[in-house]
């Protein structure tokens, strides 16, 4: 009889895929496939990685968020680059839930179908993305892009705690309360389909926000800590960035922010 097929190591080679179609593809295949064969979870492997963590393409050449440039919405390659950077976000958002799924051992099965999900979800928010640059006559990498979202993964790939409070609940939060203007801006300026795929960001990232969410609160309770102290507390270990409003409190409030987290946003 055939072994079972494993979702972490499964995970670890789309992570390392570094074509952006190819790997939206086999994220694609890979939730499909767990959904209609229910792959075992072997929280306990331990994986030797030869190649560089997270796979990616030649470009876009990566500079400091300075040097990105400015995004008017006045020209159709205003709206490119704006579009362009979203992308890349989402690019790096399928990275870090795919390595989040494979890097951290000895969770309940539950942690790694979560970030399986939040992979799937980002795969296709980059997908479309993709596609709707192609349509303003770009390609993803054809701008330069800064890749802090990444920076703060690689900080935290030795601690499962520091890493669902510092880029889910930290760095992937700012999106609940970044899109609603940028939807507005990119909606005055005539681009509906664009405002449309990021309705629909918008909406799944509440739940991925929820997701780290309680995966930081299960995590604290297990090792006796207290979740707004710690979080204080690594923010500053691993200097986190200084959140600054306005603050989208409602889409906080439905990805499982308390009313005590909040009230540091009022």
């Amino acid at each position: 009889m055939a072994q079972p097929l494993e979702l972490r190591a499964h995970a670890l080679q789309c992570l390392l895929e570094p074509d952006p179609g190819t790997k939206t593809a086999l994220i694609a295949a890979l939730a499909q496939a767990h959904l209609a064969a229910g792959w075992v979870v072997d929280n306990g492997a331990v994986f030797e990685v030869t190649r560089p963590i997270p796979g990616r393409p030649e470009r876009p050449l990566l500079v400091p968020p300075r040097l990105v440039g400015r995004r008017s919405m006045v020209t159709v390659e205003g709206r490119a680059m704006l579009v362009h950077s979203l992308a890349h976000i989402e690019f790096n958002a399928m990275n870090l839930a795919l390595d989040a799924l494979w890097r951290f051992p000895d969770l309940p099965a539950a942690y790694y179908t979560d970030w399986l999900r939040v992979a799937k979800e980002e795969a296709y928010h980059f997908s479309m993305l993709a596609e709707h640059l192609q349509v303003l006559g770009y390609q993803y990498g054809d701008f330069p892009a800064h890749d802090s979202l990444w920076e703060m993964v690689e900080k935290t790939k030795g601690d499962v705690v520091a890493r669902m409070a510092l880029v889910p609940r930290t760095l992937e939060a700012r999106g609940l309360d970044a899109i609603p203007p940028l939807r507005a801006k990119i909606a005055q300026a005539g681009d509906m389909a664009a405002a449309a795929i990021l309705d629909i960001i918008l909406r799944d990232e509440v739940g991925h926000v929820e997701i780290g969410n309680r995966w930081y609160r299960y995590l604290c309770d297990q090792r006796g800590l207290d979740p707004q102290t710690a979080y204080a507390e690594l923010a500053l270990r691993y200097e986190a960035p200084v959140l600054k409003g306005p603050f989208n409190i409602e889409a906080r409030r439905r990805a499982g922010f308390t009313e005590a987290e909040l009230a540091v946003f009022s």
